[in-house]
């Protein structure tokens, strides 16, 4: 079985790079935060094109980041993805900043509704090859519900196999965060991983809870080699205990 792939992350917030309590994102007030770094995003950004490892992200979590991706992209040409608060208007710069992809979310969700315009705009705009389109949703009644707005404001759209056979004609790859475990490194949703796994026509990565290479040979088995993974409060890089040299080389060995 083919061996899931780790995807570095670098989240930015207020500037700096954090690992945050992703349900606790709000417009105002304080959030759960569960680590700090003392280094600057390119110093991240140096480490993971060292290793090799391709495919990872920065998250622009609110306003006041884009310096700080900027600097983090240009450390690593090629090498990673972008992605909050992206518009078919502003991802160029991104891009030619040396973006792999553009993720976007609420650019093409806005006011509870898939505007498809906007998804033809940015795809228009960066081609399939250069979006990915950010899924990340919350359990509610069921079902998994694509939030937007720093995953604080539910849409009208669950993810069903027809929402993702659609979207899958616009982008190269899905990110999806399981919002509900996010950074809080008790454990995965397995369930997500697997409705994936049987339903995406595209490779995704997936975010939330994982703590243990336990976690990440369930997303294995569940995700059928077809879901990958990033890690972050977990990573002993970020404060966790999680060896990210681990990860490095089973991710050589895939």
């Amino acid at each position: 079985m083919k061996r899931a792939e780790f995807r570095p992350c670098i989240d930015l917030h207020d500037g700096c790079v954090k690992q945050i309590v992703g349900s606790t994102l709000r417009d105002t007030g304080e959030v759960t935060t569960n680590f700090v770094a003392a280094s600057p995003p390119e110093y991240y950004a140096e480490l993971y094109r060292r290793d090799g490892l391709t495919g990872g992200h920065v998250i622009m979590l609110g306003k006041g980041n884009e310096s700080a991706a900027l600097a983090a992209l240009r450390a690593y040409p090629g090498g990673l993805q972008a992605g909050g608060g992206i518009t078919a208007d502003n991802a160029g710069i991104f891009l030619d900043a040396g973006a792999s992809q553009v993720i976007v979310t609420s650019f093409i969700f806005s006011d509870g509704e898939l505007k498809r315009e906007k998804l033809q705009e940015i795809f228009r705009a960066v081609g399939k090859a250069h979006l990915v389109l950010d899924l990340s949703c919350r359990l509610r009644d069921g079902k998994y519900w694509i939030v937007t707005d720093r995953w604080q404001k539910f849409t009208r759209w669950s993810l069903t196999p027809e929402l993702l056979a659609e979207l899958g004609n616009f982008a190269c790859e899905f990110l999806i965060h399981a919002v509900d475990v996010e950074g809080k490194c008790a454990g995965i949703d397995e369930t997500l991983v697997a409705f994936l796994a049987q339903n995406s026509p595209l490779d995704c990565v997936y975010a939330g809870g994982i703590r243990s290479i336990a976690d990440i040979e369930k997303i294995e088995t569940s995700g059928r080699g077809r879901i990958h993974y990033t890690v972050g409060s977990a990573l002993d890089l970020f404060g966790g205990k999680l060896s990210y040299r681990t990860l490095v080389e089973r991710t050589r060995q895939s």
